[in-house]
């Protein structure tokens, strides 16, 4: 097929996958080319801003008509590694940003101390809006959103997401498992491995969980290296030594 066609088959489809069947045209049709592994970062970009205007808007469910801002993602558009939480918090929902309350700033000094940052990562949630006092996503809610999602992860293209938490977990996993018997596994989602660690909000209330939560954030390091190319990190007593006060 020419590139045109190309591009009209992939906005059709994301449009089919996202939407359903019903296809409404009192709108330009601007449609992507399909992304490969091959291309450079510019592409990459500007596909996913394409995409969040594209969706920024959104009134699928009742959670619009409360949200002050719509929570899309941040980091970089072709991360290697991407970071899926719950839904936005207050915070979050203030600034149209993930993760950037207290547990945001938490989930910040995890990534140093295993040496990256957000810039270089890509983080977001299962949810755009932030539900009404921060409770669960409903089934509803999630069904609507997360679509959302997976067309985020298929622009970015990672090696390997990471879900923060039991409900991003089992969400994304489709499974009813206790975090506990889901961290440590290697899972695949959508051709891309996944695994699971505590969500930095459940640190911040129980301190307790750093310890195991640094054991995963030292193994997902170690794996995001290895898939990255990297060669790995030797000073395994510095890293803990810089976990240790991290997540303090």
């Amino acid at each position: 097929m020419s590139p045109p066609v190309d591009h009209a088959v992939c906005y059709l489809r994301r449009h089919q996958a996202l939407y359903g069947d019903q296809l409404s045209l009192d709108q330009p049709i601007t449609p992507d080319k399909p992304l490969r592994a091959h291309e450079n970062v510019d592409e990459q970009a500007a596909s996913l801003a394409a995409f969040e205007e594209e969706i920024r808007e959104c009134r699928k469910c009742t959670l619009e008509a409360a949200r002050t801002k719509f929570v899309f993602g941040v980091g970089s558009p072709e991360a290697d590694m991407v970071f899926v939480g719950e839904a936005p918090g207050y915070e979050e929902d203030r600034q149209g940003e993930p993760f950037v309350g207290k547990a945001g700033k938490l989930l910040d000094r995890i990534l140093a101390a295993i040496q990256l940052s957000r810039r270089e990562v890509y983080i977001c949630n299962i949810l755009k809006c932030r539900p009404p006092n921060n409770r669960d996503p409903l089934a509803a809610e999630v069904s609507q959103c997360l679509p959302y999602l997976k067309e985020q992860l298929r622009i970015i293209h990672p090696k390997l997401v990471v879900a923060l938490g039991r409900v991003a977990a089992k969400t994304l996993l489709g499974v009813e498992e206790s975090l506990k018997n889901m961290r440590q596994q290697v899972y695949n989602y959508e051709g891309v491995e996944l695994r699971v660690t505590y969500h930095t909000a459940a640190l911040l209330r129980n301190p307790a969980l750093k310890a195991p939560a640094w054991e995963d954030f030292q193994a997902i390091r170690d794996r995001y290296r290895e898939l990255t190319g990297q060669p790995p990190i030797e000073s395994q007593g510095k890293s803990q030594s810089a976990g240790k006060s991290t997540t303090s």
